[in-house]
């Protein structure tokens, strides 16, 4: 196992921490303040989805899927009855394969609409089981719970173990990385959002995901926990053909994590 640059130091600073506790235990508060402030600096890390202090972190592209002129569209939350069926069809009129980050249970709930997403091209990748908003604070059985019961999970149904994994809002803590390595799963970000589940305004979250658009960007959408337009269409419906037609035009083509990082 491999432990990142800052976490090596953490671990470092803390043998110091204490050792001058040891050494000299009258200047207990400012040593207690320092590890205060060394915790404080782990747990910002573990709040930045983009941060890769805590371990690898798939924020873009390889640099040879960028020079053929990739990206990747992703796709989170779902597998839902009402929105992913739609977007599926949405995603074979284009011809384009998108990676599903598919929530363990609700997969095992509709597991005919993840089976019929790799029957159309797409892939299915690991949201974790359940999905639980203090995901973020497990210890390492609860990340094992997580993202081990979904990856049983999500190959019971589509025969395809998940290569990568993107917990809740990515969202982390230092467990996380350890794991991922021991089961040979790699942690997948973004590298911009439309924020689809909170924003009504279809003009607005594509304006968030085209502004600077570039081979080998990692947009993330969602098709489950979708927000609604003012007429009750999930955003995603009404966003994904504009986008993908920008893409078109603008001659990136998209790809699956999966294909962009076997053929790098």
């Amino acid at each position: 196992m491999k432990l990142s640059p800052f976490l090596k130091l953490c671990i470092a600073l803390h043998v110091v921490v204490v050792l001058a506790w040891l050494a000299a235990p009258q200047y207990w508060p400012w040593l207690l303040l320092a590890l205060f402030l060394l915790h404080c600096g782990i747990a910002l890390a573990g709040l930045l989805p983009r941060c890769a202090l805590l371990g690898s972190n798939l924020t873009r592209l390889p640099d040879a899927a960028i020079r053929r002129g990739e990206v990747a569209i992703t796709i989170d939350d779902g597998p839902d009855p009402a929105v992913t069926p739609a977007v599926l069809e949405v995603l074979r009129q284009y011809q384009v394969p998108a990676t599903f980050f598919c929530i363990g249970e609700r997969a095992q709930r509709h597991p005919e609409l993840c089976r019929q997403a790799v029957a159309q091209g797409h892939d299915i990748e690991n949201h974790g089981q359940r999905h639980r908003k203090h995901t973020s604070l497990f210890g390492p059985a609860g990340w094992r719970g997580e993202v081990g019961e979904g990856q049983t999970t999500l190959q019971a149904i589509t025969g395809r173990l998940p290569r990568f994994y993107r917990p809740i809002a990515g969202l982390r803590n230092p467990f996380l990385d350890p794991l991922l390595q021991r089961s040979g799963v790699f942690l997948a970000s973004w590298t911009r959002r439309g924020y689809d589940t909170r924003a009504c305004d279809p003009d607005t979250v594509y304006a968030r995901l085209v502004r600077n658009l570039a081979a080998g960007d990692i947009l993330l959408l969602h098709d489950g926990n979708a927000a609604r337009t003012a007429d009750g269409k999930p955003l995603i419906l009404a966003v994904l053909p504009r986008l993908l037609e920008e893409l078109a035009a603008r001659r990136l083509t998209p790809v699956t994590l999966r294909q962009a990082c076997e053929s790098a």
